[in-house]
């Protein structure tokens, strides 16, 4: 049984930072593209930013211009869990964030529509405020 575990949301100043992690069970993270998604109320879901599954050297990723610059998605594939470090955080990035993971996704590609990703995480809320 395939399983995401998203952690590492919380409350942080605007300017601050905070990195999430999407820890898999039942399933080789190294075989998946993984996305990020963040839900906000009062806006449209977003896909923030996704990591090609890998042959172990190359992997390519994506972000969404709102995030490019800020965020940062990495793997590490002996923890099986990859990470979405939020950097220069702001008000404006407060969501619901998932982690979702996409098993046949074509080599050194992945997408930020949600629609090819079948298994998702149950979510860590992130809160940016003063």
């Amino acid at each position: 049984q395939v399983q995401l575990v998203e952690s590492g949301g919380g409350l942080v100043q605007p300017g601050g930072s905070l990195r999430l992690s999407c820890a898999a069970s039942g399933v080789t993270l190294d075989d998946y593209a993984i996305g990020w998604f963040r839900q906000a109320p009062g806006k449209d879901d977003e896909g923030v930013s996704c990591i090609s599954r890998t042959d172990g050297r190359t992997y390519r990723t994506y972000y969404a211009d709102s995030v490019k610059g800020r965020f940062t998605i990495s793997r590490d594939n002996v923890k099986n869990t990859v990470y979405l470090q939020l950097n220069s955080l702001k008000p404006e990035d407060t969501a619901i964030y998932y982690c979702a993971a996409d098993s046949n996704p074509p080599i050194y590609a992945c997408t930020a529509s949600p629609g090819p990703y079948e298994y998702w995480g149950q979510g860590t809320q992130v809160t940016v405020s003063s």
